[in-house]
């Protein structure tokens, strides 16, 4: 998370505003609702995790067992089963 200095870019009526409410405090603003990305979208993240859960999928289709997927991935059992067993 990034900090500015609200000096450095809001008008100074706003400032004045705000002041009434809170003073020193660091604040949050967030994003709009329609903003939002998911987690990993950035940075790729999610789709190695895809990719990932694909193959655990189509290998698993292919005929190898729960516990050797866990193994090759190093991912619980119980993970594997959620990959699998879910649509």
């Amino acid at each position: 998370m990034k900090y500015v200095n609200a000096t450095a870019i809001l008008p100074e009526k706003l400032i004045e505003e705000i002041q009434k409410y809170v003073q020193g405090e660091t604040i949050y603003i967030p994003k709009p609702e329609g903003t939002y990305q998911r987690w990993g979208t950035r940075s790729g993240g999610r789709k190695l995790i895809d990719d990932r859960n694909r193959a655990i999928k189509t290998a698993f289709l292919c005929g190898s067992s729960i516990d050797q997927l866990a193994v090759e991935h190093c991912l619980s059992v119980e993970t594997i089963k959620k990959i699998v067993y879910t649509k």
